[in-house]
């Protein structure tokens, strides 16, 4: 079994910063690309930045220059950055992995419980 457990979320005020972490653990044999997604009241989730295990990140064109994603392979664990916060970058942020379990040839979708981020004016 594979978990992914988030960490970080809270209420800031508007210009502040936060910083998310997610730990992928279980059942592990590698992990590809690893991201976050948010999700707003109302609306559809939506990608933040995805970073694969080599290459190029990709960020939403609304958190460029904002918000950075790195990740720790060691620890299979993937971390964003947020700063500059504004009050539309409050939603549930989910952490997202493509991840291949012991036993199986190909990689799995596994998604963080959410943890909730509130930018306030």
């Amino acid at each position: 079994q594979v978990q992914l457990v988030e960490s970080g979320g809270g209420l800031v005020q508007a210009g502040g910063s936060l910083r998310l972490s997610c730990a992928a653990s279980g059942n592990i044999f590698s992990v590809n690309t690893m991201g976050w997604y948010r999700q707003a009241p109302g609306k559809q989730r939506e990608l933040v930045a995805v970073i694969p295990s080599s290459g190029r990140l990709n960020y939403a064109d609304s958190v460029k220059g904002r918000f950075t994603i790195s990740r720790d392979n060691a620890k299979n664990t993937v971390s964003l950055q947020m700063d500059s916060l504004k009050p539309e970058d409050t939603a549930v942020y989910y952490c997202n992995a493509l991840i291949v379990p012991f036993g199986r040839t190909g990689g799995l979708s596994y998604w963080g419980q959410g943890t909730q981020v509130t930018v306030s004016s």
